[in-house]
């Protein structure tokens, strides 16, 4: 018997995704921008044609007091702010997700990563299989042979699967190795240095011999001159963002895992939002969803039809 495929995705990657990767213009004839909205639409829709998953979670980022904003006050400084057009629609994904039923969390305490992780190590231990919806590098540390992160490109319909061997293939490091790298390498979108003036390629052939951050340390005396006055200079700061790297992978869950599930969604709800929406291409696109045996195996069916008005812009992409 097949495994059941929970997706867990990162809504605020895929939120960034749809907003940049959508023209700003696009709006409903009321004057309502929609480009966000339409880009996670088509996106959902892409992610249960192509993943078909028989779960599906959202998490979300709550705000900039969790445990790694305590310990550390420039936390993701540094970060380019977010146009307005961008918050504004968020209410409107918010209702979009609620429309297709499908359950989000989020908490003050943690970041989005925290829960991806926690929800695919829980549903791992329960025999499913688990594809992470992000292009976070962090998540890397969780791929194996029943989790994949997936790198979403060209509207999630050239997107990138990595389980461990192809994290291996594409970086030299094992997952397992993903927080020493990040200890020496640091991570510029999370405003962590690690140990300045040592890269990639030093990183993963200090990784690759003497592999974790804590046996690099124990063997400066092996490493070069110029390498180890660099580990010297920035050894506590190395280990700190190894630390802020590191992925919590048992926070209790605040939804459970049957409650992800995706069963008898009222087709209806969708389509009347989408209509609302003014998106008669992504209506066209959902009728033929529903049509095929996942669509009928997951939502209720519909008679539903909506009048066609395309929408302005070029979106083929998504």
């Amino acid at each position: 018997m097949d495994k059941k495929h929970l997706i867990l995705i990162d809504g605020h990657h895929l939120l960034y995704r749809a907003y940049w990767a959508i023209p700003r213009t696009l709006k409903t004839r009321a004057g309502e921008q929609v480009n966000t909205v339409f880009g996670m639409a088509s996106m959902i829709m892409n992610i249960l044609k192509i993943d078909q998953p028989d779960a599906l979670l959202f998490t979300f980022d709550e705000g900039d007091e969790t445990f790694r904003h305590l310990e550390n006050e420039t936390y993701k400084d540094g970060r380019a702010e977010t146009p307005d057009d961008f918050y504004v629609q968020i209410p409107r994904v918010l209702e979009l997700i609620n429309k297709f039923s499908f359950p989000s969390v989020s908490d003050t305490k943690y970041e989005a990563d925290d829960f991806l992780c926690s929800y695919a190590i829980a549903a791992e231990k329960e025999d499913m299989r688990v594809t992470v919806v992000s292009g976070d590098r962090d998540l890397f540390q969780i791929a194996n042979e029943n989790i994949a992160i997936a790198i979403p490109h060209k509207g999630y319909q050239q997107t990138e699967y990595l389980h461990a061997e192809e994290v291996f293939s594409k970086y030299g490091i094992r997952p397992d190795q993903v927080v020493s790298y990040k200890g020496l390498c640091g991570d510029s979108s999370d405003n962590l240095p690690g140990v300045l003036g040592i890269g990639p390629k030093t990183a993963v052939e200090l990784i690759s011999k003497y592999d974790t951050l804590e046996e690099i340390y124990n063997n400066l005396s092996e490493i070069r001159p110029s390498v180890r006055e660099k580990l010297e200079k920035d050894k506590d700061q190395a280990f700190f963002c190894e630390r802020m790297a590191q992925l919590v992978g048992d926070i209790p869950l605040p939804v459970t895992l049957n409650d992800t599930f995706i069963k008898d969604v009222n087709a209806d709800d969708v389509l009347n939002f989408l209509q609302e929406m003014e998106f008669a291409m992504l209506t066209r696109r959902f009728q033929a969803l529903l049509d095929l045996p996942y669509g009928q195996s997951h939502f209720t069916a519909s008679k539903f039809q909506a009048p066609i008005k395309e929408e302005s812009g070029q979106l083929t992409m998504f």
